[in-house]
């Protein structure tokens, strides 16, 4: 059988994909680290406005999702004219909504904070004002480089993104170090050059994205809305911003449950998520390479080459995550006297790390890749069902019960997403065995 993506095809676009996602961790560790000089109120304002930060990203990403897993299936139908017409609508609409969500949240931003975390101290609420004002005024061109993205990554071409990253981040970086060493801007020093790369980095993407030698490209005649693709690009979309967005949300509202514990759990909870992502590079890599591959095969009408795939990604995740973590964890104890931090936010980062990267090697990818399997197979409604009741009973009510009620505090929460992922875990290996999946893979286009 003639098989879609070769080794070389699947090597092309993974390996960019993993670099992409190494260097934003990584990046964003580094922003911890410079942001920690400024005082442990400003990295415990900074954490809790980048849960906020993503759970906007996260809704937005998902609607760029929707337009990926479309543009896959028409490319694996052949159909590239409608392939280009999905990536106008797409970009057009998304950008419409995020400019609305940025002026929503630039008003209510204390509100917002208020809600979201409680009565926290002054200094750290002060902090995250600023963060979250200048965090606003990047949705729009974070929200059209994110779809930018997902329209490449869609034709196989991960390495324009790749390279687009590193020019944002080298921005991002390079200000930081700047604004808050030089000029001593505090948490402004943070937000304001991630507001310049991102606003770049858009600019970038899109004129690439208007070339048309690409087999995705944005032609020159007027737009016009098409509600036969908008449609189809939000029944992916809307379901996953929705399952994203609670995602998420059940994240936050978690960190305000940590929030109320003082200090010292808010910086290491916010330390601790910014290592364990690097855990999850490898894993966030396939999930983006999931969308692509099983999407173009879906498109093609091929079962067998959805299962052959899905088998091969899968398998290459758990290898690579497990080799990912055991060196996180060994050398975990060098790594946390980078952040210098006090002995006892550095202890508690310490054992959350060590729960949520021990555990990751076991369940992350079944927890979190496999999802996109489905839904680029047109399975939206299940993955979003399953994740928000996993959410509220496991992740948001288990954590009541185990950090406030028997007082264990982050420990508390962080073992309450442990039992969330096994939950998942077993429902979606369940759904895959099963082949739900395959009647919503022949929605036709």
């Amino acid at each position: 059988m003639q098989r879609l993506f070769s080794k070389i095809d699947l090597r092309r676009l993974i390996v960019p994909l993993l670099f992409e996602q190494a260097l934003a961790i990584t990046v964003g560790m580094a922003d911890t680290m410079m942001i920690s000089s400024v005082g442990e109120a400003a990295v415990s304002g900074v954490s809790l406005i980048d849960m906020f930060n993503n759970l906007v990203m996260s809704i937005l990403a998902a609607l760029a999702t929707g337009g990926a897993v479309v543009t896959s299936q028409f490319l694996g139908a052949q159909k590239e004219k409608e392939a280009s017409n999905s990536a106008k609508q797409l970009l057009v609409s998304v950008g419409l909504i995020t400019c609305v969500v940025s002026v929503l949240v630039m008003v209510f931003n204390h509100g917002i904070i208020s809600l979201l975390f409680g009565k926290i101290e002054q200094d750290v609420f002060d902090n995250a004002v600023i963060y979250l004002l200048i965090s606003a005024i990047s949705f729009p061109a974070l929200a059209i480089y994110n779809s930018c993205a997902a329209l490449f990554r869609s034709m196989g071409n991960s390495k324009i993104t790749l390279k687009a990253s590193v020019l944002m981040n080298i921005i991002n970086i390079a200000g930081n170090a700047i604004c808050i060493y030089g000029l001593k801007m505090g948490v402004v020093g943070v937000a304001l050059p991630s507001l310049v790369s991102r606003v770049v980095a858009a600019v970038v993407l899109y004129v690439l994205l208007r070339n048309p030698k690409y087999p995705i490209h944005i032609d020159k005649e007027k737009f016009k809305f098409k509600w036969n693709i908008i449609k189809r690009i939000f029944y992916i979309g809307i379901p996953s911003g929705i399952e994203s967005g609670i995602f998420q949300l059940g994240r936050v509202l978690v960190v305000s449950i940590i929030s109320g514990f003082g200090t010292i759990q808010i910086a290491a909870n916010g330390v601790a998520n910014s290592l364990d992502a690097m855990g999850c590079i490898v894993g966030q890599a396939m999930s983006l390479a999931m969308i692509t591959v099983i999407g173009r095969c879906v498109g093609a009408g091929d079962l067998e080459q959805v299962r052959y795939y899905t088998k091969k990604l899968m398998s290459q995740t758990y290898l690579y995550t497990a080799i990912v973590n055991v060196i996180i964890l060994s050398t975990l104890h060098w790594t946390l006297k980078l952040y210098g931090l006090s002995p006892e936010t550095t202890k508690l980062a310490f054992i959350l790390v060590m729960i949520h990267n021990g555990v990751a090697i076991f369940l992350w990818p079944a927890s979190f890749v496999l999802p996109n399997m489905l839904r680029a197979c047109n399975d939206v409604n299940y993955t979003m069902i399953l994740s928000i009741l996993s959410m509220i009973v496991f992740r948001i009510g288990l954590s009541l019960v185990i950090a406030v009620h028997f007082g264990y505090g982050a420990i508390g929460v962080w073992i309450a997403m442990v039992v969330d992922w096994v939950f998942r875990t077993i429902c979606f290996v369940a759904r895959y065995i099963k082949g739900g999946w395959k009647k919503k893979s022949r929605l036709s286009l």
